[in-house]
């Protein structure tokens, strides 16, 4: 079953403690877990800010439920439900959800930013539809920014000459601290055309090992095969080399994943297009960060009073 999202988490969340004992955390998550019958790996899912997304939609639904003075905290990591909050629940055919919290002046001015808003023709039109929790917006509106940013990555490689790919696939291994401090830590062979290696770097810092590349500016459209790879490792075979990297601006067949996988002497790994200027942004080549945003919590220990 999908994680649902934080506003179906609403009535659920006030049921599991319309006993009126107070709950922790855990216990939240446990029990909420259980009614959503959630896998392991469902809860282990993340969003791309690290933060486990089943706890941070749980989160997100105390504070929104807390805000409509729903539910309250009468000690540090515990939620309990109020009177309001026992109230609605005791309500079978009440749907719990965004607008009805609005309907909360507490609620309401939260929403508004702080200006009070009580009825439905000036709470904002999308209030029914708004099933994300500011993080998960926040983290969508980041993925489509990265998607966004790796697609111009791409389409500028494709506007430079295959020479200058294979500079910047060894000039990214060597930002990804391939090689260290030494000199010469990574080197274009020669230009295209040639038997398959395009580019050598130390694999680490003393040298003793070095990584092979084959750089293939190819259309991002088109599928590399087996046939390729082989032919990669024959040419591996031919250097002595047990280490190659194939690097390319267009996509892998299945094929020739699994052809990689198998070998034993050689060890081989397929970088394609999307993967490529994934690496890229994570380490900030060819791309200039413009603003940075921190997501903070609370910290519990600071507030806890020590005995």
């Amino acid at each position: 079953m999908s994680i649902p999202k934080y506003n179906e988490l609403y009535r659920p969340l006030l049921e599991y403690i319309r006993d009126g004992q107070a709950r922790t955390t855990a216990e939240l998550e446990e029990a909420l877990a259980r009614q959503f019958s959630l896998t392991d790996a469902d809860r282990q899912e993340r969003l791309s800010s690290g933060s486990l997304t089943f706890c941070n939609r749980i989160a997100w639904a105390r504070t929104y439920l807390k805000k409509a003075g729903l539910v309250t905290s009468p000690k540090r990591g515990t939620v309990q439900i109020t009177p309001e909050g026992k109230n609605a629940v005791d309500k079978p055919g009440l749907r719990i959800d965004n607008d009805f919290l609005a309907t909360f002046p507490s609620f309401a001015e939260f929403q508004k930013g702080g200006q009070t808003a009580t009825t439905a023709e000036n709470r904002p039109s999308s209030l029914a539809e708004d099933e994300d929790s500011p993080q998960d917006s926040l983290d969508r509106a980041y993925t489509r920014i990265r998607q966004t940013l790796a697609e111009d990555v791409l389409t500028e490689i494709m506007r430079q000459t295959p020479a200058f790919f294979e500079q910047l696939v060894v000039r990214l291994l060597e930002v990804m601290g391939y090689g260290g401090s030494l000199e010469n830590a990574g080197i274009v062979t020669r230009a295209s055309g040639d038997e398959g290696i395009d580019g050598i770097v130390k694999q680490d810092k003393l040298g003793f090992d070095q990584i092979f590349i084959q750089a293939k500016r190819w259309d991002p459209t088109a599928c590399v095969g087996r046939p390729d790879i082989q032919k990669f490792v024959g040419a591996l075979a031919g250097q002595g080399a047990t280490r190659g990297l194939f690097v390319t601006t267009a996509k892998f067949s299945e094929e020739a994943y699994t052809y990689a996988r198998k070998q034993h002497t050689t060890k081989i790994v397929l970088v394609d297009g999307q993967k490529l200027a994934e690496l890229m942004i994570d380490h900030n080549l060819g791309v200039t960060p413009i603003a940075r945003y921190e997501v903070k919590r609370i910290d519990s220990d600071f507030f806890t009073e020590s005995e």
